[in-house]
């Protein structure tokens, strides 16, 4: 159990856009498959070309879709992944308009085979990205399948509410003007990219630690305190999504091509967050690359 089963979700404006479609993965996608399919997510490409499918790119945006029905409490989310994600958005909601001055929330899309964005498509293919050409967070609940099929990730509810709050965490950064001041400057362990990814995963690694102070309107938390076993999850989810994690399933590991960092720098700026909070991620920028 993650959210509070009496909390309640009923205000949330999670929406859901998109065709049914089969469930990538499975025993006949091969490796350039998995790559495409959990670094293009990752490192905000749509790489389904790669697979020989997927919606034509371009146009789009977050307007139109159907709400996220029957997910008004907290055993809702427990008990229903898309009920999870609406109930991370009013959780993730609150907490950073309390710590970002005029913060305005993103929108979140609940992604049902694939939906076009003004980034490209959003896929079973592709995977949760925020896009910040409509300020939207773009996620297909079967990403959580292919990182327990392929990965060996349990992926359970804290690993998934990590992810979400990844994606949140480049929201913040483009609405306050990081992504602006540090564009990206190419690929290695010290790039650009490697730092805004780390951030993000510092700031969901914030969140986390202190997700149990959210309450709705009756005072009740949306989320419980993470128990060891959960942020164990998290940080397993931390770690698949590590370049050179993903690079090994292809018997290579070349750091001067990272966008993301290493699994154990995933990992570790995750742990910053929860142990000290959100001012412990401002030093992604200043940090020299050895220190990362």
């Amino acid at each position: 159990m993650t959210f509070n089963p009496d909390a309640d979700l009923s205000g949330n404006t999670t929406r859901r856009r998109g065709r049914t479609a089969a469930i990538a993965g499975g025993t006949g996608v091969g490796v350039l498959g998995i790559i495409a399919l959990i670094a293009g997510p990752l490192l905000g490409i749509d790489l389904t070309g790669l697979l020989g499918g997927g919606a034509p790119s371009g146009g789009g945006g977050p307007a139109g879709g159907s709400a996220i029905e029957n997910c008004d409490t907290g055993a809702d989310a427990n008990a229903d992944v898309d009920c999870r994600m609406a109930g991370a958005q009013l959780a993730l909601d609150a907490f950073w308009a309390d710590n970002v001055e005029n913060y305005r929330a993103p929108q979140l899309i609940v992604v049902d085979g694939s939906t076009s964005t003004a980034c490209g498509t959003a896929s079973n293919a592709v995977g949760p990205f925020f896009c910040p050409g409509d300020e939207t967070v773009y996620i297909d609940p079967t990403f959580f399948q292919l990182m327990q099929q392929q990965f060996g990730a349990s992926a359970g509810n804290l690993a998934q509410l990590y992810i979400v709050g990844h994606e949140w965490g480049h929201h913040i950064q483009y609405i306050t003007g990081a992504m602006d001041d540090h564009p990206n400057n190419g690929t290695g362990p010290g790039s650009n990219g490697v730092r805004t990814e780390l951030q993000a995963d510092c700031y969901a690694g914030a969140w986390i630690g202190r997700m149990s102070e959210q309450t709705d309107a009756d005072g009740d938390r949306y989320l419980e305190p993470s128990t060891e076993e959960q942020r164990i999850d998290a940080l397993n989810a931390a770690f698949a999504v590590g370049d050179d994690h993903i690079q090994e399933q292809s018997g290579f590991v070349n750091p001067e091509s990272w966008t993301h960092g290493s699994s154990e720098q995933r990992q570790r700026w995750f742990a910053e967050g929860y142990a000290n909070g959100l001012d412990v991620c401002g030093q992604l920028f200043t940090l020299d690359e050895g220190e990362l």
